[in-house]
């Protein structure tokens, strides 16, 4: 009887309001939904809001999950956990080494600060007090929404999310709950970036047009396809300008140096001779060696972006030529690669891709021998041979 009297939408007011001493309410009430399982012998509760049918159409919910619980023969023990212990239970086996990533490896420590972050400034406050059980894919869509309607960054975004993916993609598989209410998010639309590739006359004076310190750098983002933070991380050591190649073996993310992007990050990549040269005049005018970061500002202090970046971009208004990123001197170098003949392997293998997939999907409009040409070769393959 207890437990039936306590269901429901409560209501509470403000210490002074008048209805405390029999009169009308004149506060701002605020509500509460609570759902009881029998199976534990608890109840969830809803956060207080001011809005009373929002706290009804959480009960709604939580009520329909409670009865799919029941009828799946899920374990009451594991559905009454709160998110709170899930994370922490998470955290402490992925930074162990005991719970993989979905690639079957370690975390990153880089990957953990990210999440840890995440949790701690969004999902947590949200809903870290909540039953898993009662967390549903609408509720969380709405926080979505209000992310994106203050004006947050999709990748901020998504970001955010990622905590609550790992742990309900765990509490999945586990049984723990029966379904995934992180699936299917929508999230903003996508600003991507436009994949520019700057022709190798116009590269050549995209660099030229820099102050001389900073020519190795858009260099090596032109002519060896680095990604930003390879070349933040990149040291001398690694540099072999005798040998004609340099070897990536970390990336700078943040105030972090780590692990590349994957385990096909870490390669070696050729040094042409049109960037042997500003590599070399580079490290004379830094006086620069061994451990020494190759761009840092400061040995072992990795360059900011955004300094990088606004001094580029005044040099390119000055002498009137179109900007570019570091990204996308990196699709620039491939594009290059490409046109001097490069097959698609090699290509991926320099790149630093997972995958050649990733290589095909991302620039196989650039290489010769297009679907539109696919007839034509072949005609011309099988006339060489005498078939036709």
């Amino acid at each position: 009887m207890a437990a039936a009297r306590r269901e429901g939408v409560q209501e509470r007011h403000q210490l002074r309001c008048a209805s405390r001493e029999g009169g009308r309410c004149n506060c701002a009430r605020s509500y509460r939904s609570a759902v009881y399982d029998r199976r534990t012998k608890r109840f969830a509760y809803s956060g207080w809001s001011r809005d009373s049918g929002a706290a009804l159409k959480w009960r709604t919910q939580a009520l329909r999950e409670l009865d799919a619980q029941i009828a799946s023969g899920q374990s009451p023990t594991a559905t009454s956990k709160l998110l709170r212990d899930l994370w922490v239970d998470w955290h402490a086996g992925a930074t162990s080494g005991a719970i993989s990533n979905r690639s079957g490896q370690r975390y990153k420590p880089l990957a953990l600060d990210s999440y840890e972050r995440a949790w701690r400034l969004h999902v947590e406050p949200e809903f870290g007090d909540r039953r898993i059980a009662t967390i549903t894919r609408k509720e969380l869509q709405a926080w979505v929404d209000g992310m994106a309607s203050a004006g947050m960054p999709r990748s901020s975004i998504n970001n955010a999310v990622d905590p609550l993916r790992v742990l309900f993609r765990r509490a999945l598989r586990r049984s723990v709950v029966a379904t995934n209410p992180t699936t299917d998010l929508e999230l903003p639309a996508r600003a991507e970036e436009p994949m520019r590739f700057a022709s190798r006359e116009e590269a050549k004076q995209l660099v030229e047009a820099l102050p001389a310190p900073d020519r190795a750098l858009w260099a090596t983002g032109l002519y060896a396809g680095l990604r930003r933070g390879e070349l933040r991380a990149l040291r001398w050591t690694y540099v072999d300008l005798d040998g004609g190649t340099m070897t990536v073996l970390s990336s700078w993310s943040g105030s972090d140096e780590g692990d590349p992007k994957s385990r096909a990050g870490r390669r070696r990549v050729p040094i042409v001779s049109a960037l042997a040269g500003y590599l070399r005049a580079h490290r004379e005018a830094t006086g620069r060696g061994g451990e020494d970061l190759v761009f840092g500002r400061t040995a072992s202090d990795p360059f900011v972006p955004s300094t990088v970046r606004s001094r580029a971009l005044s040099a390119w208004s000055d002498a009137e030529l179109e900007p570019i990123t570091l990204h996308q001197c990196r699709h620039t170098a491939a594009s290059l690669m490409i046109a001097a003949g490069a097959n698609a392997k090699a290509l991926s293998v320099v790149m630093g891709h997972a995958s050649i997939e990733i290589t095909f999907n991302r620039y196989g409009h650039l290489m010769p021998g297009g679907e539109e040409r696919v007839g034509e070769i072949l005609g011309e393959y099988l006339e060489s041979v005498g078939v036709i």
